[in-house]
């Protein structure tokens, strides 16, 4: 399925029925907060599975947009459950999956945990094998390391003087 960018590919709350592998682009999961704020749980690229979870849940615990243009192959959620019942090498490969998006999950994490833009930024940008990302996307980072647009500017800013 082709995707423009800022469409929804499900809300928070929706049936769970189909399962996305991204093909192209990005997609990001998004749950937005009471004080309407937007926390960024998964930027799923080419070669990830969105909402992975959602395999064994009823309905969605957030939105799914289309971060620029996207391409997904769809399957649903019964013929996946009915593959890893009867293939054990899927199932092997859907478990060394799992374990890498958790250990993506526990390091993002960490760097929330971590006190100031310095110290996040410093821990994103070692995750991120010590390159760091183009102009346009620094609101991006600013989401991930849950910080502002303008206080990772402000920190850029520090480290360029």
């Amino acid at each position: 399925m082709h995707f423009e960018n800022g469409r929804s590919l499900f809300l928070r709350g929706d049936p769970v029925t189909d399962m996305h592998f991204v093909i192209k682009g990005s997609i990001h999961l998004v749950r937005h907060q009471s004080d309407g704020s937007a926390l960024t749980l998964q930027r799923a690229g080419p070669g990830a599975m969105l909402a992975e979870a959602s395999l064994y849940s009823r309905t969605y615990h957030c939105d799914a947009v289309a971060f620029g243009a996207a391409d997904t192959c769809v399957y649903t959620k019964v013929s996946l459950k009915r593959l890893l019942a009867k293939s054990p090498e899927f199932s092997n490969v859907w478990a060394s999956y799992l374990a890498q998006e958790l250990q993506r999950s526990r390091l993002r994490s960490e760097i929330l945990s971590l006190r100031t833009v310095s110290e996040r930024l410093d821990a994103w940008i070692a995750w991120n094998g010590g390159s760091f990302s183009q102009k346009g996307e620094w609101k991006i980072v600013a989401n991930q390391i849950g910080v502002s647009p303008e206080a990772l500017y402000r920190e850029i800013a520090k480290r360029r003087d």
